[in-house]
């Protein structure tokens, strides 16, 4: 079984390039089977979750090339199956853009409900609110969700709560209804605009995003487009921490500074040095890092992805930080691994981590609970003591492309490895 061997105490130091946005590319895939035409995706990111996702659109008869590494080719023209329910689909979350994408164009989808990491509820009554509001009937049997309309009509919907995919799922079926649709108190994520972006260039007509009301006025139909998907912002912000955590000096490149202003905020909060250029960002951590308070919030604030982060980082600051998760109740599971690394935190009622600071990581076996979380004690590892062993590091490759191999190109003692034969080599070999 691969896991990451790691011997800690090595700052990062250098450059390191950015991949595309595994939460943008996943969306727009589904919205790229709309089109009638070809469409062109450039800067996708190699990652488990994104190859998930392009098995799930072939399974329907969407035609789907990789023309190279980052870049992938869809046509939606021949589509002959609108029920999605492969077992790679239960995996990941981002397999429910098919209903949208389906709803709109077909006006029937089923689509098996999803899975991802076990981060707590991520209910979708805002998405079949969203639909409903469309005049689409919507069902949930056999673990299906089972959306059809005889047509649709644009709607005014309000979401009691501020979600990403509700937003988006509701926005690409709203862009081929007819007649006008408000979407008000949406999500606000670079994600959420990029989608909007890519829909417009496919001749949607959609308004607002990045607002928090979106306006789509409905057409007929999407055309084929070239389209190149924005940095992903939660990859550089874990490489900023990062450097944060190993008192390093990273330089993350391929970003867009003002998707990141929250991360970078903190990041001054608690002491570092950030410089800011037009597509990249320099961290550097010369001293340990202050203690702060940290809550997440939908964009503008702080990402609740980047929350395993930042805690990694303030469990090494001196006094005492609290970290509150406004998002997901179910986002803590990786402080026991970080405990077993002597960290002195403890989670009181599900969302509030309070985090008393110690001066050093120790090395341990630890295993990864899900995908941010699994970064953040890699992170964690490499700035301790010793050794370390990470198992189930699947979750991590879902969505981090070559994370070892960037990590090693900054200085880091570190290997992904198969058997204890590989593993003993590694400890040989650094010693």
């Amino acid at each position: 079984m691969e896991q990451y061997v790691i011997k800690g105490g090595n700052p990062l130091v250098g450059d390191v390039e950015i991949a595309g946005a595994k939460n943008a590319a996943l969306p727009i895939f589904a919205a790229a089977a709309m089109a009638d035409e070809t469409v062109y995706i450039d800067n996708i990111p190699d990652v488990r979750d994104i190859d998930v996702m392009l098995g799930a659109l072939s399974s329907t008869g969407v035609m789907v090339k990789k023309v190279s590494r980052h870049k992938v080719m869809i046509n939606g023209g021949n589509v002959h199956n609108l029920t999605v329910d492969s077992e790679g689909c239960k995996k990941i979350r981002g397999s429910y853009y098919l209903l949208g994408a389906f709803l709109g164009k077909y006006k029937y989808a089923e689509v098996v409900l999803p899975g991802g990491c076990d981060i707590g509820s991520r209910a979708v009554d805002q998405h079949l609110k969203g639909f409903r509001a469309l005049g689409a009937e919507v069902i949930i049997e056999h673990g299906l969700i089972k959306a059809k309309a005889e047509r649709l009509r644009g709607g005014h919907i309000y979401m009691d709560k501020v979600s990403v995919g509700a937003t988006i799922n509701v926005m690409m079926a709203a862009t081929l209804a007819e007649g006008m649709t408000i979407i008000e108190n949406c999500a606000k994520e670079p994600h959420v605009v990029d989608v909007a972006n890519f829909l417009n260039s496919c001749g949607a007509n959609v308004k607002g995003a990045g607002t928090d009301v979106i306006r789509i006025r409905g057409v007929a139909r999407l055309h084929g487009a070239d389209y190149t998907i924005i940095p992903d912002q939660i990859e550089a912000g874990t490489f900023m921490f990062a450097a944060a955590v190993t008192k390093g000096d990273v330089t993350v490149k391929n970003v867009i500074p003002k998707h990141l202003e929250s991360i970078t905020a903190k990041l001054l909060e608690i002491g570092c040095e950030v410089e800011e250029a037009d597509d990249c960002i320099r961290v550097v951590a010369a001293k340990p890092p202050m203690h702060t308070q940290v809550r997440t919030l939908p964009y503008p604030g702080f990402p609740t992805d980047m929350q395993p982060q930042i805690t990694v980082a303030l469990a090494l600051a001196k006094g005492t930080s609290i970290v509150t998760e406004s998002i997901f109740e179910n986002r803590f599971k990786y402080v026991e691994e970080l405990v077993r690394m002597g960290a002195d935190i403890k989670v009181e009622g599900g969302d509030t981590a309070i985090i008393d600071g110690v001066p050093r990581y120790t090395g341990a076996s630890i295993t990864v609970p899900d995908l941010r979380g699994g970064a953040a004690l890699v992170i964690a590892a490499l700035a301790a003591e010793g050794f370390s062993t990470v198992d189930n590091i699947k979750y991590v490759e879902r969505g981090y492309e070559d994370f070892h191999i960037k990590l090693q190109s900054l200085g880091a003692q570190i290997e992904m490895v198969e058997t204890d034969k590989e593993l003993q080599k590694f400890k040989l070999k650094v010693g």
